[in-house]
């Protein structure tokens, strides 16, 4: 008989751990908080590992990319304080040329791949309870208040930052959240800022504050909106557009700035939330296991939260796979694999958020002379290559 797995969250973690469960023999339930499946989503870029993950799921062909056409100049521009335009490194042109996708993108490629599992919607875990040869399971239908127990071999908690599942068995969220002192939000603009072509990406980086646009190939950009704060709480207080709008004055006589800020208020939905990282010595414990941000959440600034938890989930199934009949050993392996993985991202974030929002003037100097000079040394190695194969083709041809 088929192992039962009770996977939390329909997100790209819930829906990765499920693709590797049952490609590990097993039976996964999904039990969704939300009434129904969400859409849309803001940018995010799919690394190297993602990418293979997203093979090793079987969701690849599957999965909708928009990188913009590079063009023969740049596709990405900063802006600087006396409002010149010019020529950037922006998201995209990181080491492993990340895929452009949306969220909502990979989401829509899990789906199509999860055909058969059960999914529950409207429905949360109120108590995690282990015994011998299981887990039983207290859910809540929140549509009737109905709550009802259930059996599982192993439970998956995939719920994000803010983990019910973790909160449950591992403790408190004060425990895992580390506090980063900066907000985000993000959603997706109506249209390009006017004067800029369709795909480009524009990006206004300011000591403490900083608004990001981000081209695609054919969808309108998403926005970011980011800054570094030190009362996070306050920040949830009062509407969300006015906080917004107060805390962006005086760069709001830019164009692009006036420009996101106005087409957040027509924006049916968007995220806005504070930046944390998630801490653990360990993500399971006995027949519970976290992926994805439940367990380690990178933060935005790191730009690896899709990526490793695509990874979590293809590497959790090849070690159930691996280990079929020892679930203890199934989650030791599968952990010492992806911790140095995640450890290393969770670091590199400090850097990476200098360069999405420096936290000083000096530091706001220091981002632009260094992206000036990687720019340069971009260039450079591009035209080396570019002449190399012109030489190879010159070469060829004289044969």
């Amino acid at each position: 008989m088929a192992k039962r797995a009770l996977v939390v969250g329909l997100g790209i973690a819930g829906m990765s751990a499920a693709i590797g469960l049952r490609r590990a023999g097993w039976t996964p339930v999904i039990v969704e908080r939300a009434p129904e499946r969400r859409t849309g989503g803001y940018f995010v870029g799919l690394f190297p590992e993602g990418r293979q993950a997203a093979v090793d799921l079987g969701i690849a062909d599957h999965l909708h990319t928009r990188n913009p056409e590079q063009a023969a100049g740049t596709n990405a521009w900063s802006v600087d304080r006396r409002g010149r335009r010019r020529p950037a490194l922006g998201f995209l042109d990181q080491p492993g040329e990340p895929a452009a996708v949306l969220r909502g993108d990979i989401e829509a490629a899990l789906w199509q791949s999860i055909t058969g599992v059960e999914v529950r919607f409207g429905t949360t875990p109120v108590e995690i309870t282990e015994g011998a040869d299981g887990v039983r399971v207290l859910l809540e239908d929140a549509g009737t208040g109905k709550r009802y127990s259930e059996d599982f071999d192993l439970v998956v908690g995939a719920d994000g930052m803010r983990s019910s599942v973790r909160r449950m068995v591992f403790g408190p969220h004060e425990d895992h959240l580390t506090t980063w002192n900066a907000m985000i939000c993000a959603f997706q603009l109506k249209e390009q800022v006017p004067t800029y072509e369709a795909s480009d990406s524009v990006i206004i980086a300011r000591a403490k504050r900083a608004v990001w646009v981000f081209g695609l190939a054919d969808h309108a950009p998403t926005a970011l909106l980011t800054y570094r704060t030190k009362d996070v709480q306050k920040q949830f207080g009062g509407s969300r557009v006015e906080r917004l709008r107060a805390v962006f004055s005086g760069m709001d006589d830019d164009p692009v700035v006036r420009h996101v800020l106005d087409s957040l208020e027509e924006a049916p939905d968007h995220l806005f939330d504070s930046v944390h990282q998630v801490r653990m010595p360990r993500w399971s414990a006995g027949r519970v296991v976290l992926v994805g941000d439940a367990a380690w959440c990178m933060n935005l600034y790191s730009g690896m939260g899709a990526t490793s938890s695509l990874r979590g989930g293809a590497a959790l199934g090849a070690a159930l796979r691996e280990h079929p009949d020892d679930l203890a050993a199934a989650l030791d392996a599968w952990e010492t694999g992806l911790r140095p993985f995640i450890t290393k991202h969770q670091r590199t974030a400090r850097l990476k958020q200098q360069m999405f929002v420096p936290s000083s003037r000096r530091a706001e100097a220091l981002r632009s002379v260094l992206l000036g000079l990687a720019r340069r040394i971009r260039g450079r190695r591009s035209a080396t290559e570019a002449g190399g194969s012109r030489a190879s083709a010159l070469s060829g041809t004289s044969r």
